[in-house]
């Protein structure tokens, strides 16, 4: 990967330097870091950044490749964390964006972006909102946290596809160590939401996260080398076809 520069939220002294010359070096110890699209990922103002959900270690790997690409990884993290000492402090010296329960709201989500908008930074969504249940791994459905902060912000939404990190720490299972495993990362180029725009109709909105889901998904299917399923697990629903998958 061909050296990038640092913006200003990483090369000035801050609260992620102790934190990066802890994480980042240890992390190595597990994977080897591959970062693809690294050219998507902007240099400079706010994005959202909506990447897959497989594992409970993959938030680190996420944060260390855009903290190599030169950016401040900051995550929408629930409001509670907040609350608990010493994660809370640093959650809050990190500028993480705080998600209270009735972060669903609009007004809630056009707050948060305009701060965002306003600062410069990004923020890392994770628009399936937590671990994907899909048996196989694929992202699951999404939630439309991730396109309606993008769409309140006018912030470039970009989707990322991460894959390999299960392999250090299996979902819901128990940290591989002494493991040091290929995990890739892949940016992916900034979606086009411009048919979406100046819409709050909860219809538009899953349109658009569908699509988010899409193409994360396609870039999924290329680093893994097979197709992605057609339809995606749905989590609201419970009831499962002869292959194990919920129908949607």
């Amino acid at each position: 990967m061909t050296p990038v520069a640092s913006n200003p939220e990483k090369s000035r002294p801050s609260a992620f330097w102790p934190l990066a010359a802890i994480i980042v070096p240890v992390t190595g110890l597990f994977a080897r870091i591959e970062i693809r699209g690294a050219e998507n990922l902007p240099r400079e103002g706010a994005y959202v950044l909506a990447p897959n959900h497989n594992s409970e270690f993959d938030p680190v790997t996420v944060a260390v490749a855009v903290w190599r690409l030169g950016r401040a990884p900051r995550f929408m993290a629930k409001e509670s964390l907040f609350k608990v000492p010493v994660l809370g402090a640093a959650l809050r010296a990190t500028g993480m964006v705080p998600v209270p329960r009735t972060s669903t709201s609009a007004n809630q989500s056009m707050k948060a972006a305009q701060q965002i908008a306003t600062d410069g930074r990004g923020v890392i969504v994770y628009p399936e909102g937590t671990l994907t249940r899909d048996p196989d791994l694929w992202p699951m459905r999404g939630k439309t946290g991730a396109v309606r902060l993008a769409l309140a912000g006018d912030l470039p939404l970009i989707p990322m596809a991460q894959w390999g990190v299960q392999q250090i720490l299996p979902r819901y299972g128990k940290l591989k160590f002494p493991r040091r495993s290929h995990v890739i990362v892949e940016f992916g180029p900034a979606m086009d939401l411009s048919e979406y725009a100046g819409s709050t109709s909860p219809a538009v909105l899953t349109s658009a996260t569908d699509a988010l889901m899409g193409r994360i998904s396609q870039m999924l299917s290329g680093i893994r080398g097979l197709p992605a399923p057609v339809e995606r697990w749905n989590p609201s629903q419970h009831g499962q076809n002869e292959t194990g998958r919920l129908e949607s």
